[in-house]
C-alpha cells in the first residue's frame, strides 16, 4: 500500500515529531510501506516560508528534499496527467490549492493520505482514504 504525506505531516515529521498520530507513525516508522510526499508540499512550505507564514526553526525549505529522501521518503512529481485530470476533483467547502492539489495525487493515484485535516473527510465520497 502507498501512502502519500500531507504537507503538516512532513513538517511535523522535521520539526515536532511529537505530533504525530499513533498510527501515522506506524505506517512512517514500517520499512515495509511506501511513504511519499509530494513536490506540492515543497512548494506550499516555500511559499508560507517565503510570506513570513511558516517559521521552520534550524531548517530552510531548501531542506526538504533532502530530509524526505534522508527520512526513507520516495518524492512524487507533479505529473502532467495530474495537472490535466485536476478537474475532476470536485469543488468543495476547502479552497486550499495545495491541499486539493495533494488530494487529488491521492485519490488518482488510489493512495492513502497521512492528514490530521477534518477538512479533507468531505473528499472520502470521491475515494480520498485519509488516515491519522
Amino acid at each position: 500500500m502507498n501512502f502519500l504525506l500531507d504537507t503538516h505531516t512532513l513538517l511535523w515529521i522535521v520539526v515536532e515529531p511529537a505530533r504525530l498520530g499513533n498510527k501515522s507513525l506506524e505506517i512512517i516508522r514500517n520499512p515495509d510501506m511506501t511513504v511519499l510526499v509530494s513536490v506540492v508540499s515543497f512548494w506550499e512550505i516555500s511559499l508560507k516560508y517565503a510570506t513570513g507564514k511558516l517559521k521552520l526553526g534550524n531548517v530552510t525549505p531548501d531542506d526538504f528534499p533532502f530530509l524526505t529522501r534522508q527520512s526513507g521518503f520516495d518524492i512524487l512529481p507533479l505529473a502532467d496527467v495530474d495537472a490535466a485530470t485536476f478537474h475532476h476533483l470536485p469543488r468543495k467547502e476547502h479552497k486550499d490549492p495545495f491541499d486539493r492539489l495533494i488530494i487529488w495525487q491521492a485519490i488518482s493515484r488510489k493512495m492513502t493520505l497521512i492528514s490530521q485535516d477534518k477538512a479533507f473527510a468531505e473528499y472520502r465520497k470521491n475515494g480520498l482514504k485519509v488516515l491519522w
